[in-house]
């Protein structure tokens, strides 16, 4: 089973995820078990942060044990959220009670090996198992011994060494292979949630670079995809950003025999709560009864009132009381709207309207004939004292 890009301990604006992730890897254990799935593939990205808190560690460390109690034995690589030092901890120890750690750059061309047949003399069909980490150039093209710091030559490096290895085996028995790795390939489509992440060819790598393997288990970008027959991207099991909102949360269940890598189903995660990306006037918003689903949701509102409603969030939170992003895009505004503060300030008549264009700017609504009024009185209280002295 392809899974990446678990990102245990990450927040959505601000609302903690861990009951979620919680709840996905009890997908995950189940679907193993009653699926039977040998191998689960972790392509990168397991944690959020290079120095996850002690629940988040707990997070992980009960799903490795609960996902190999189910059968299933793990191979996981480290990714750019990750610290591959402290995820390869103990990676020798783990690979005994089936977890296979892929953090390190000596070990991307030493693949898990996977008897396919009866091998009782070493001889058989086997499915190897290659795991790339995250390549950061500048810290590793010295290593891999190549001049130009980037993702295409580091990656062309790490994988040509996996190939020199594949033959190498080739020469004694069958080897079917899968590689692991986490990056961001050309032909992939990427969302808001992948941070750092370069576009426009600047950082990505082509999918050449994968030919020849069997398949291509791939991490970094969020949206399930398949980029060729044997080059996919699983995805996040949960939604990370709301411009994730229409994606169908999955994975890759892969069948490998002896005969090779065979069918490639998707398996889609339950979620556990609706994204809904709303626009429209407050008034829309709160009357339409087309928007009853999304009451239950996180929501992402953008208003387009021509001028802020007051205490608009709150409003919001009436009807849909889980919305966390709230913008605002004025329908119809005109020129006067758009023109900079500073232009407005210039063409202002006098003290009330510069007040009043500044209370305007900072909040995005005009003042009303009771502000006005009292901005008006400091005025005038203003004007009359500085006489008087």
């Amino acid at each position: 089973m392809h899974t990446s890009d678990w990102h245990l301990g990450r927040s959505f604006h601000g609302v903690g995820m861990l009951d979620a992730q919680r709840a996905f890897i009890d997908q995950l254990v189940t679907f193993v078990r009653d699926e039977a799935v040998d191998v689960v593939l972790i392509a990168g990205d397991v944690y959020d942060r290079a120095l996850p808190g002690v629940y988040v560690v707990g997070l992980l460390d009960d799903a490795l044990v609960r996902l190999t109690g189910a059968g299933a034995q793990v191979v996981l690589t480290s990714g750019n959220h990750d610290s591959a030092i402290r995820l390869g901890f103990a990676s020798r120890l783990l690979e005994r009670g089936g977890v296979h750690l892929r953090t390190r750059l000596a070990e991307l061309d030493k693949p898990v090996l996977f008897p396919l047949d009866d091998d009782a003399d070493g001889t058989g069909p086997v499915l190897a198992v290659y795991g790339i980490p995250w390549l950061e150039p500048r810290l590793v093209a010295g290593q891999l011994g190549v001049e130009t710091a980037s993702h295409f030559e580091v990656t062309r490096a790490a994988t040509a060494r996996i190939r020199e290895d594949l033959d190498e085996r080739a020469r004694a028995r069958t080897v079917h292979s899968v590689v692991l790795a986490h990056t961001f390939a050309s032909g992939g489509i990427s969302s808001d949630s992948e941070r750092d992440l370069s576009i426009g060819g600047v950082g990505a790598v082509p999918l050449d670079l994968f030919d020849g393997f069997g398949y291509t288990a791939l991490g970094h970008l969020h949206g399930r995809q398949e980029l060729s027959a044997t080059v996919r991207y699983s995805g996040s099991p949960l939604a990370y950003s709301f411009s994730e909102a229409k994606h169908k949360k999955g994975s890759w269940l892969v069948e490998v025999d002896a005969a090779g890598i065979g069918e490639v189903r998707e398996v889609l995660w339950a979620a556990p709560r609706t994204l809904a990306v709303l626009r429209g006037t407050l008034d829309e918003l709160l009357s339409s009864g087309d928007l009853a689903w999304a009451e239950g949701a996180y929501c992402q509102v953008t208003l387009t009132d021509a001028q802020r409603p007051a205490q608009a969030m709150e409003r919001l939170r009436s009807r849909f009381p889980d919305t966390l992003v709230l913008g605002f895009d004025p329908e119809g505004a005109g020129a006067a709207a758009k023109a900079s503060y500073s232009s407005r300030l210039a063409e202002a008549e006098d003290d009330l309207s510069v007040c009043c264009g500044f209370l305007e700017h900072v909040r995005g609504r005009g003042a009303d004939d009771a502000e006005s009024a009292i901005l008006a009185d400091a005025l005038e209280t203003v004007r009359l004292e500085g006489m008087s002295l």
